[in-house]
């Protein structure tokens, strides 16, 4: 198999693999529904944009201002899976067809961590997010289909323009709103407090 290029059909999702994606998305719906999390936003209505980060309804629509990064989840994630399974030849490369359903199994383990209240009370003290309270399902399963999108995005893409992808969308939301991933990551694991002060000007 020639591995000089990230593009390789067996990451490509087969039939069993769909199946067990759209399982995965049933037992997330219910873990998050025994968790108590609101299946849609308090407010009643279920939005396609919400834009306002600093607002109660933040994370309870179906794209907001952090689809974004859920989208570059995906792209990093068909890369991880390509290394590993595809190039590294890791465990054999067995689980390569089920690439797919592997990451979601990772994003949706975030979605439920991130809706704890060790996670939501972190987010309110150390990220811009001061007023997060945790998402609704709605908003957790659609940041889950936007980490899928970007895992077939990046699967049939160049790896040149994945990258460019990850770094446009990093850039645009930083300049919109002072915050993305990696911000994000930065904050949860090594806040900074020139950072925080900087996201508050915003």
């Amino acid at each position: 198999m020639d591995t000089r290029f990230p593009q390789s059909r067996s990451l490509l999702p087969h039939r069993a693999a769909l199946v067990a994606t759209l399982g995965l998305f049933a037992a997330t719906a219910a873990i998050l529904l025994a968790m108590d999390r609101p299946p849609i936003c308090t407010c009643g209505t279920i939005k396609l944009w919400h834009g306002v980060v600093q607002s109660a309804e933040n994370s309870q629509h179906i794209t907001d201002w952090y689809s974004p990064s859920h989208f570059t989840h995906g792209l990093l994630m068909y890369g991880a899976a390509w290394l590993l399974w595809t190039k590294w030849g890791i465990l054999g490369g067995k689980p390569v067809r089920w690439a797919l359903p592997i990451a979601v199994i990772v994003e949706a383990g975030w979605e439920i961590f991130e809706n704890t209240p060790l996670i939501i009370n972190r987010y309110r003290e150390v990220t811009v997010s001061w007023g997060y309270v945790g998402d609704s399902m709605v908003n957790s399963l659609a940041d889950i289909g936007w980490m899928i999108a970007g895992f077939l995005f990046a699967a049939r893409a160049p790896p040149w323009v994945s990258v460019i992808v990850a770094l446009a969308l990093e850039g645009f939301t930083a300049w919109m709103i002072r915050d993305n991933l990696t911000l994000n990551i930065v904050m949860l694991v090594w806040p900074l407090e020139a950072i925080k002060q900087w996201q508050g000007m915003g």
